[in-house]
């Protein structure tokens, strides 16, 4: 079973190419933002309690977001693997994660992080603004305090996983066919 963590700044290509992965190697989609729209969505009981927490201005704990992710696991138990985006956002989920995964006899394989320079990072998520019409890509304070946010909370998770040797960087820059090709070169040596 092949068990990706897609990881990168906000702009970085991670939804670009999440989607190339998961046709390519067959695997499941995992965003926590997705799961908790569904769990909302459906009124389950996680999504209740996650929507008190969201609700009361708080961050929704994460033994909610590791059952969340346990729930869609268990619900694609024939899948090939699992391409986990823009999670785990920090170290204690990441070990949360990891001794989830231990439970069913899985592991991460790698963690693919895409590398953009900072500046790239804003023009991107500037052009995506005005295409999209996301606020929070569209205001220059915004962009500044998630990439901060990011390299301040966020990116430790790399060096969890470098300390694994599960940690791959791969360039972010360059065309979308260039960067997919360099991660299959990646995930083609660890599978």
């Amino acid at each position: 079973m092949l068990n990706i963590v897609l990881f990168g700044p906000p702009g970085a290509g991670k939804g670009t190419q999440s989607e190339r992965i998961m046709e390519k190697y067959d695997l499941v989609h995992i965003s926590t933002g997705d799961l908790f729209r569904k769990h909302i969505g459906e009124g389950t009981a996680l999504g209740k309690q996650a929507q008190d927490y969201i609700d009361s201005g708080n961050l929704v704990p994460d033994a909610l977001v590791i059952r969340m992710v346990e729930v869609k696991i268990e619900s694609q138990k024939d899948s090939e693997g699992f391409l986990f985006d823009g999670f785990p956002r920090t170290v204690a989920q990441a070990i949360a994660l990891d001794e989830m995964l231990q439970g069913r006899q899985m592991s991460i394989a790698v963690m693919l992080a895409l590398a953009v320079p900072d500046n790239e990072l804003r023009d991107r998520l500037k052009l995506r603004g005005l295409t999209s019409g996301r606020s929070d890509d569209q205001n220059e304070e915004k962009i500044n305090n998630r990439i901060n946010v990011y390299k301040s909370e966020t990116l430790p998770v790399a060096d969890y996983y470098r300390h694994q040797s599960k940690f791959k960087e791969v360039n972010g820059v360059g065309s979308v066919e260039e960067i997919f090709n360099h991660i299959c070169m990646v995930i083609d040596l660890v599978k």
